[in-house]
């Protein structure tokens, strides 16, 4: 058996399209444009790529894109006054501060200072808190994903028995408590489980989160189970040869050993190309459904939760 491959560039593509049709109808129905902003602390090249990519995907959905870069050393109370004017800002809808920060900067301070109500990444601890109680909130991106890509594939996710495999407060909390909104039986695994690999083999659906490379192997996936990637770890690739520095080329591998679960499950995420691309539809999504309930209108449907 191998398993059937979740093409999460494809459903993503679908998600922004979905995206971009609610965004022309509050257009043309109520004359709003939602808007995103996103906050860059200094030149940290992954960021400056991560950026320029969630900004040109908001202009193609018909948002507004506003960038705020601010150099290396600025102080916390610069920062801070940027976002209390974004959050003053009727044409902002969403913000985000693109992590990681300076040293000097405490990432849970700056996400403090965020209005929840326009906190897109979802990582308030004023949304964690409503998330948990199984109130509407904002909920964090790759999260989000993964419960979207889950529900497409699988339809009714109720009465599963659900593992994931880490405890992050950024995927592994918020996607346990997303599939216990959705009846699964959910158990939250970590580095401290005992004979975690019987653990996972229980489960219906594994969601890897752990940010250990190639860690699940086949062996430990149930039979026909359902796997959700959601690792991005970058590893040596001798075989590819050595970079012009005569350095090592590398790839890009997920928190699960890919060729020997997709022996076994019944479905799985590849990386790259899974969970990755969700993240961005999703923080897009948030926006529009910031942008409706910022305005009392109708959330759009199957955006989100």
């Amino acid at each position: 058996m191998t398993a059937t491959v979740i093409d999460g560039k494809a459903f993503a593509a679908k998600v922004r399209g979905q995206v971009a049709e609610h965004v022309a109808r509050l257009k043309e129905e109520h004359g709003i444009t939602p808007g995103l902003a996103v906050v860059l602390v200094g030149e940290d090249p992954a960021s400056q790529v991560y950026v320029r990519s969630k900004g040109k995907m908001t202009v193609e959905c018909g948002m507004n894109s506003y960038e705020h870069k601010l150099p290396i050393d600025v102080s916390q109370e610069e920062l801070y006054a940027l976002l209390a004017k974004l959050n003053a800002d009727p044409a902002v809808h969403g913000i985000l501060c693109q992590f990681p920060v300076p040293a000097h900067l405490s990432e849970t301070d700056i996400v403090a200072q965020i209005d929840p109500a326009k906190d897109v990444d979802g990582l308030h601890v004023i949304n964690a808190g409503l998330l948990a109680s199984g109130q509407k909130t904002l909920v964090s991106c790759t999260p989000l994903g993964c419960l979207m890509l889950l529900r497409d594939h699988l339809g009714s996710l109720s009465g599963k028995s659900a593992v994931i495999v880490g405890r992050s407060n950024l995927v592994g909390k918020p996607v346990a408590q997303l599939l216990l909104q959705d009846s699964c039986t959910v158990t939250i695994a970590h580095s401290r489980t005992k004979d975690l690999a019987d653990v996972v083999r229980g489960a219906d659906i594994v969601v890897a989160a752990v940010g250990r490379p190639e860690m699940v192997t086949g062996d430990w996936i149930k039979p026909g189970a359902t796997v959700i990637d959601v690792g991005i770890n970058r590893i040596d690739a001798p075989e590819k040869g050595l970079k012009e520095d005569g350095s090592v080329k590398t790839r890009l591998v997920g928190d699960c050993d890919y060729a020997s679960c997709a022996e076994v499950a019944g479905a799985i995420t590849p990386v790259p190309g899974g969970v990755g691309p969700m993240t961005i539809a999703c923080l897009l999504a948030n926006t529009v459904t910031a942008c409706c309930r910022a305005n009392g209108l109708a959330e759009p449907e199957g955006l989100t939760v």
